[in-house]
Order: structure tokens, then C-alpha cells, then sequence
């Protein structure tokens, strides 16, 4: 199991862990919902690899993209110190401490680039995912009430925070 950087190369890759992971029902988007094409991916990585606070680093394994957290800093002066936190693995991979990894490398990048703050948010219903992070450190800071509809009944989330 390898952690790296995510390249502009992985694009193809990237998108297709992504659907993969959109399957679970769990993430914002919904099975099948998302539309970016390759080219789309290959810009908007171009973008994160250019930004000081943004990162996005993937799992490999026997060449195959099995998982990634991504960290997406605060664009203007008063949010630069945090990053908001986007975690996927994919579904033959859960519960073998791929996300656990992918989180230690993570805080380590933001220790490196000064991050203080790190947020993310968790479907209530999603105990996996709030256990997860309850284990590395991350406080639920509050509720988000029917912020998300699925299979059109409201959800609701928790917000989640770690302070670095």
C-alpha cells in the first residue's frame, strides 16, 4: 500500500474510484450523479496541486487507486488556516485501515503547511464513518439538520472538527 500525492495523470483513475465510492450511498453525490468528464478531472487537479492549503493524496495498491483523502484549504485570509476534509475508500478496502493511513498522512501535510483547523461532515446514520473519526481525533462540533435529501427524505449531518 502506497499514500502519494495525487497527479494530474491519475485523472482517469481518480473518477473512476470516485463512481466507485459514489455507490455507497454515503458521499454527496448520488450513484451514477456525477458527470465530470476526464478532461474536467485534469483541470480541477491542476488546480488543487497549485494551491499552498489544498491537497488530495491517494492509496495504491498493485497499481490501483483504492482510496484518497483530500483537504481543501480556505481561500481567503480569515479560512487560509483550515482545510475541509473529503475521505473515500473503496468498498473492498473498508476496515483494513486504509482511511486510517490516508489520515496520518494527511495530518502530517497539514502540520507541514501550518494548517490549524481540519473539518469534515458525516451522515448521522453513517456509524462507520463517525466511529472513524471520532478515532483520529475529530470532535462533532454541531448538526447540520435535513442539509442533505436521500431518496427524497431529509438528512441529517454532523459537522466534525480537529484542531492541529
Amino acid at each position: 500500500m502506497l499514500i502519494r500525492p495525487i497527479k494530474v495523470e491519475d485523472a482517469h483513475a481518480f473518477l473512476n474510484l470516485c463512481n466507485e465510492i459514489d455507490e455507497s450511498g454515503w458521499m454527496l453525490y448520488e450513484p451514477g450523479e456525477r458527470k465530470t468528464t476526464v478532461a474536467e478531472q485534469e483541470k480541477q487537479l491542476e488546480k488543487i496541486i497549485a494551491q499552498q492549503n489544498s491537497t488530495i493524496f491517494v492509496c495504491e495498491e498493485k497499481e490501483a487507486l483504492i482510496g484518497y483523502i483530500g483537504a481543501f484549504g480556505g481561500t481567503v485570509n480569515r479560512t487560509r488556516h483550515g482545510a475541509y476534509i473529503v475521505l473515500g475508500v473503496s468498498s473492498e478496502h473498508r476496515g483494513k485501515g486504509v482511511a486510517s493511513q490516508l489520515f496520518k498522512r494527511l495530518f502530517n501535510w497539514a502540520k507541514e503547511k501550518r494548517l490549524t483547523r481540519l473539518e469534515l461532515t458525516a451522515i448521522k446514520d453513517n456509524s462507520k464513518a463517525v466511529n472513524l473519526y471520532k478515532k483520529m481525533g475529530f470532535i462533532i462540533e454541531g448538526d447540520r439538520k435535513q442539509s442533505l435529501i436521500i431518496d427524497g427524505e431529509p438528512v441529517d449531518e454532523y459537522c466534525f472538527y480537529k484542531q492541529l
